[in-house]
């Protein structure tokens, strides 16, 4: 610890003693300062001890000693040392009283004693300090890395937590809570996760201090990783403020993670390559090859229904996609499942188990980005049906679709099992589709609008009725010889015979896509 007025008094050789407050000697003194100025304040720091011999000082001035003592204590100088057979004799009691009444240590010092020695003292002191907290950071390097080599980043935790006599906590990508030390610390942790998103939004390195839940502790935040954008972040409270060995547990430990985690992205990379080689064999066919090569590493994701995802974003701007790939990496690792994230330039593709929490994290950051969507929104994510190995392929194909349908609707997600289970109106509502509907109409608009008959409401009703006379003509109001009239007068404009299966189907999705309904 760091010299205190008390331990300058115990010094056997310096001979000192208190002659006021001698309630307040267990304050640190950063400093030993000798100066006979009448105002030192300006040249003072704070935390100093200052030595004087009242040269220039009229210490038997009750008034004036008042506001020297009160200006010393108000500049943060936690004592002052009186040299005794210099000038006075004894401290005078004007300066004994006015010390007394600011509650600022008073320190007799002997004849004997010269400033230089208790200077010497100090200094010495302080050396000593930084020595053993140097020392100490040494040793909670080696014990942290230690306890990162064979019990990774839990063992880290929980042996930085000892050293700083608090806890610590270790957050993914995502901003959730992956380790914390002890166990207690997990409820407390969680609830830093705003703090935790904030930071990560900084590029890496950042930190920040917080108040700990209920302002039950102070929290040191600090991200971790090289790139721009943090790959995790460590959270280390305590009591009070850091020392000088624990701060340099907590540079070591922040520097363990960040090799830890840079290693981890270069394992994953190496994971990303493996995983796009067993998707490549999928979709051609071979899942028996993709078996072979998965192994251990993705094997089980191949034994179970599994969905894929396909994710388009902005060719310019990759933080869609890496969000999309860091929310589905952080829920699968944290409920234990496998799943395989293949990057492709402006587009993502995840495999990932049906029905698992990575699945479930990609519908609802798809659900969360579409409340809080921009015009200038990027991201689109077509979801497959549940398949196996052998359907790899159209599950791909499924996805795909969806995608498209997702960026033609506007939609941040649709998934294709939706699509099949919907209508197929709103796939109409493309301007292609509805360019034909238009050329496929136009001449019967055009004749409507002479006023010599309503062949396009006749058409309507004759097509939902399936071509039954009496019903549409009942529908219309008119009688069935003039229905039929109508239809043959389609058949002239058109040019084109209502017989025919296909022409009615597409006079029909005609109708459909240029109504109110598919719009």
């Amino acid at each position: 610890m760091p010299p205190t007025l008390a331990s300058l008094v115990h010094h056997s050789a310096l001979k000192l003693t208190v002659r006021a407050g001698e309630d307040r000697l267990d304050v640190p003194v950063r400093w030993a300062h000798a100066s006979e100025l009448a105002d030192p304040v300006p040249y003072m720091e704070g935390g100093e001890l200052l030595l004087i011999t009242a040269l220039k000082l009229d210490a038997e001035d009750r008034e004036a000693m008042r506001r020297y003592v009160k200006r010393l204590a108000g500049a943060g100088v936690v004592g002052l040392g009186f040299a005794v057979g210099v000038h006075y004799d004894d401290i005078p009691d004007a300066l004994v009283d006015a010390a007394r009444a600011e509650g600022l240590p008073l320190l007799e010092v002997p004849r004997r004693t010269p400033f230089l020695a208790i200077s010497k003292a100090v200094s010495a002191a302080i050396a000593a300090d930084q020595y053993r907290a140097v020392t100490a950071g040494f040793a909670a390097q080696r014990e942290l890395t230690r306890q990162t080599l064979t019990g990774g980043p839990e063992g880290l935790l929980a042996a930085l937590a000892a050293q700083v006599d608090g806890w610590a906590a270790l957050y993914d990508a995502s901003g959730a809570v992956v380790a914390t030390a002890p166990e207690w610390a997990g409820r407390r942790a969680a609830r830093l996760t705003a703090d935790v998103t904030r930071l990560r939004e900084r590029p890496a390195p950042a930190s920040s201090v917080v108040a700990g839940p209920d302002h039950e502790d102070r929290v040191e935040l600090h991200s971790l990783g090289t790139g721009r954008r943090p790959r995790a972040a460590l959270a280390v409270g305590t009591a009070a403020a850091l020392g000088t060995a624990e701060r340099y547990a907590v540079h070591s430990a922040i520097a363990l993670l960040t090799l830890t985690t840079e290693r981890s992205r270069s394992l994953h990379a190496a994971e990303q390559r493996i995983g796009a080689a067993v998707l490549r064999m999928l979709l051609a066919g071979e899942p028996d090859h993709a078996r072979a090569v998965a192994g251990d590493l993705y094997g089980g994701l191949l034994d179970a229904p599994f969905r894929i995802i396909v994710a388009a974003g902005s060719e310019t701007d990759g933080e869609g996609l890496a969000a999309l790939a860091e929310t589905a990496e952080s829920a699968a690792a944290r409920s234990g499942e496998v799943v395989l994230v293949v990057p492709e330039g402006d587009r993502l593709v995840v495999l990932a188990a049906d029905g698992g929490a990575a699945v479930a994290a990609c519908r609802d950051h798809a659900a969360a980005r579409e409340t809080a969507r921009k015009a200038d929104e990027d991201l689109v994510i077509g979801l497959s049906a549940p398949a196996g190995p052998i359907a790899a392929s159209a599950a791909y194909k499924q996805a795909e679709q969806a995608l498209s349908v997702a960026r033609r609707r506007g939609r941040v997600l649709v998934e294709h099992e939706h699509m099949a289970a919907g209508s197929v109106l709103p796939l109409l509502a493309d301007d292609a589709v509805r360019a034909f509907a238009d050329g496929l109409l136009r001449a019967l608009r055009e004749h409507d609008a002479t006023g010599r008959g309503d062949l396009v409401a006749s058409l309507r009703a004759w097509l939902s009725r399936h071509g039954q006379w009496d019903a549409a003509a009942a529908d219309l109001g008119v009688h069935r010889h003039t229905l039929r009239y109508r239809m043959r007068r389609v058949e002239e404009i058109l040019g084109r015979s209502l017989d025919d299966p296909d022409v009615r189907m597409e006079l029909w999705l005609a109708l459909k896509a240029t109504s109110s309904e598919a719009g």
